[in-house]
């Protein structure tokens, strides 16, 4: 009796073993793949290595890696530049302060051709019934998490909806309403900027069907949603035809770079710069960098830092040479597709990626400061940039890729040369989004007589 229980208990043994044999293995052979999955990435952090863009030009053992320019940009002081930019936006300042009393102000003025349509019949309803209001602002990047509305983020869209959600008209409100969302307005606006980027005449318009709206209302509610952030410097009522974005005919950006000791006051006239030998200065941009802002290097892969005999990387650049390549970008119509980051692949091509710039130029400034100690942080270098459009990260991209290439000492027409380039390892990572401010949108032809540096 005792064996036969023995055996009876085997046997149901066998038969759950192998019923849940199925299940079991897969079981285990994920898990041991998972742990090999694990162990392998594991080895290729511990093993990580940086490709860089295999550069043939002779500047090539001289020029920043992209951890090195990155390093270089970011080690920056910044704090004076946002002082300056938060005086703009608070209209404490000016930026006639930098260049003299030059054409500044709000080149976005209504033109006769946006004007309000006045011959309708009082019997027009449905779009033709509709106002359009434009709207410039100003606002201080360091607060907000860039332009455009996300869940979650401190948006410069979601605010202004939100405070011009009040002139919503009744229709629209009570479908927002049934549908559980909040009463908000739809901007839409001239370029969207990036978290960190300061704008001082940013152009953005809503449309509602409501007759008694006030510009003087919309002011006031934009103006109480951020006081010190964000300002509304003009709003008006527009055509119908009037797009903030489709109707402009040029943008301009400013980037201001912080200069330290390592950038001596360069006063040189304009004959002096036609005439400028960069060789003169070769020796001081070929100091060494800390060893630690070095990248790792790459087995059997071009390196950027691969140096011939011991050459040394450059720690300082020319403000005049960074003004001398921007120059070869005037009056072209080019591919920016290499100073372009984080595009959709659709526009990585073709005439979405072409840009005309009308200005293009750098130069040296020095902030208003209250001491001389502050004197040193106060020195800036400028760059001004007009174009038809901008492509993403394109301004700081572009900013980044001039001092790195004025530093190396490269060849005038190298921006250029990078535009050939077959992977966007060859420019330079952006430029904090610290420096850059979007000036102004025009709606009427460039006028070279609008620009600050000459």
């Amino acid at each position: 009796t005792g064996w036969r229980q023995i055996m009876v208990v085997q046997a149901k043994i066998k038969a759950t073993i192998t019923l849940l044999r199925p299940f079991a293995t897969p079981w285990f052979c994920s898990r041991r793949l998972m742990e090999n999955v694990g162990e392998k990435e594991r080895e290729k952090q511990e093993k990580k290595v940086y490709h860089h863009y295999a550069h043939a030009d002779p500047c090539k053992d001289s020029r920043w890696t992209a951890k090195e320019c990155y390093e270089y940009m970011y080690a920056k002081s910044w704090g004076s530049v946002n002082q300056f930019y938060s005086d703009l936006v608070k209209g404490e300042s000016s930026l006639s302060e930098l260049f003299g009393a030059k054409n500044e102000g709000n080149f976005v003025e209504n033109l006769d051709e946006y004007a309000p349509e006045t011959s309708l019949s009082e019997d027009q309803s449905g779009k033709w019934a509709r106002a359009t209001y434009k709207i410039v602002v100003s606002y201080h990047g360091e607060y907000f998490d860039g332009w455009q509305k996300q869940p979650g983020l401190n948006s410069v869209q979601g605010l202004i909806e939100r405070s011009i959600g009040a002139f919503v008209d009744d229709r629209k409100a009570q479908q927002l309403k049934d549908k559980g969302l909040p009463v908000e307005a739809m901007a839409s606006v001239a370029g969207r900027t990036d978290k960190g980027v300061t704008a001082l005449n940013q152009v953005c318009s809503f449309y509602t069907w409501r007759k008694d709206v006030e510009v003087e209302a919309v002011e006031c509610a934009i103006n109480m949603a951020a006081p010190g952030k964000l300002r509304v410097v003009s709003v008006s009522q527009v055509s119908r035809a009037f797009h903030p974005n489709f109707c402009a005919k040029w943008r301009r950006y400013l980037y201001m770079f912080p200069l330290g000791e390592d950038n001596q006051s360069e006063q040189i006239d304009k004959r002096e710069k036609e005439n400028l030998c960069f060789d003169m200065s070769h020796e001081r941009l070929r100091k060494n960098i800390a060893e630690d802002n070095r990248v790792e290097e790459t087995g059997g892969l071009p390196h950027d830092s691969d140096g011939i005999d011991g050459a040394k990387k450059p720690t300082s650049f020319s403000v005049a040479k960074v003004d001398q390549l921007l120059r070869h970008l005037e009056g072209k119509l080019l591919s920016y597709k290499m100073f372009a980051r984080d595009t959709k692949a659709s526009r990585n091509v073709g005439p979405p990626t072409e840009c005309f710039l009308y200005h293009a130029r750098a130069t040296e400034a020095t902030l208003p400061c209250s001491s001389k100690a502050e004197a040193d942080t106060a020195r800036v270098m400028c760059i001004e940039l007009v174009g038809n459009r901008f492509l993403r990260r394109m301004v700081r991209v572009l900013v980044a890729t001039a001092v790195r290439e004025s530093a190396a000492g490269s060849e005038d027409d190298i921006l250029l040369k990078l535009m050939e380039a077959t992977c966007r390892r060859a420019t330079a990572p952006p430029a904090p989004p610290d420096g850059l401010c979007l000036v102004d949108v025009g709606y009427s032809d460039f006028s070279p007589q609008r620009c600050f540096i000459y």
